[in-house]
């Protein structure tokens, strides 16, 4: 190779790693859900879950459905551990509440629903309990509570977003 072929290389390397560097940068710039925050969830959840005297079973997970954090609480139902787990899962993976995919399913205030198929899905859920995660206008992951009614479900997930806020911007 003579010299301007090496200098052409060079150039083009060059280039190659200044477009890697700013995809790396464009990547770090997507909120992520970080362990403090999903912990955050679970506090509040619990905090809820003691006042009002019920035994749930909490799943924090990321933006791809994966787990970042768990509690059984002391006498929660042991069959209810799935379901807080597809709760978190499928509302990380859609972007909305069980509540809403069981309005989908089954429709509201006597009204049918407009996908009554969504029920028969394998372990798709359709009843209330699953939050999604948001930081600011971003999906970061879902948060799955079951245990109780699911209206107290959801209200326990709720609380644990509200006791996270300041951590998810």
């Amino acid at each position: 190779m003579n010299r301007h072929s090496h200098a052409a290389l060079r150039a083009c390397a060059s280039l190659v790693l200044v477009a890697a560097c700013g995809s790396a940068q464009a990547l770090q710039s997507k909120p992520v859900l970080s362990l403090e925050a999903a912990r955050k969830i679970v506090d509040g959840c619990r905090a809820k879950a003691v006042a009002e005297g019920w035994k749930m079973n909490i799943s924090v997970v990321d933006g791809g459905a994966n787990l970042v954090s768990f509690e059984r609480m002391d006498g929660a139902a042991l069959g209810s551990i799935e379901h807080a787990n597809l709760k978190s899962e499928q509302a990380a993976k859609l972007g909305f509440s069980s509540r809403a995919a069981a309005e989908m399913a089954f429709g509201k205030d006597g009204k049918p629903g407009p996908l009554p198929g969504l029920a028969t899905l394998p372990k798709f859920v359709t009843i209330a309990g699953g939050l999604p995660i948001m930081a600011g206008d971003v999906l970061v992951g879902g948060v799955g509570v079951s245990g109780e009614h699911p209206d107290r479900d959801e209200a326990c997930a709720q609380a644990g977003l509200d006791a996270a806020k300041s951590l998810l911007k």
